[in-house]
């Protein structure tokens, strides 16, 4: 999992911003098929939005089990949409380039 910086943050946020959700998480919750449709979606996209139809009042619960399981990075949750962010392994292959934070 990567940890973002307030910038990157804020950079993906507003690259996701546009994006329609990919992932809809309906009655059954997370199940295993979903967390590999996000897993499969990151792979393509590396940037998603998964929206929560149900299970509202557990969505924060949820997106940090997602991306523990998919061991993505959540971005923010913005109302019922959570946006995740996995950096594709093939550097030749990343969509998204961020900077890495200075130490």
């Amino acid at each position: 999992m990567l940890e973002l910086t307030s910038k990157q943050r804020k950079i993906l946020e507003k690259a996701a911003h546009n994006l329609d959700p990919i992932v809809i998480i309906g009655q059954n919750g997370v199940t295993d098929s979903l967390v590999q449709m996000v897993l499969n979606s990151l792979k393509a996209h590396e940037l998603i939005k998964v929206k929560f139809n149900e299970y509202k009042e557990d969505r924060a619960e949820y997106a940090n089990d997602i991306a523990l399981r998919t061991d993505s990075t959540l971005v923010r949750i913005i109302g019922n949409v959570a946006i995740f962010f996995k950096e594709n392994e093939d550097p030749s292959k990343r969509k998204i380039k961020l900077k890495k934070a200075a130490k």
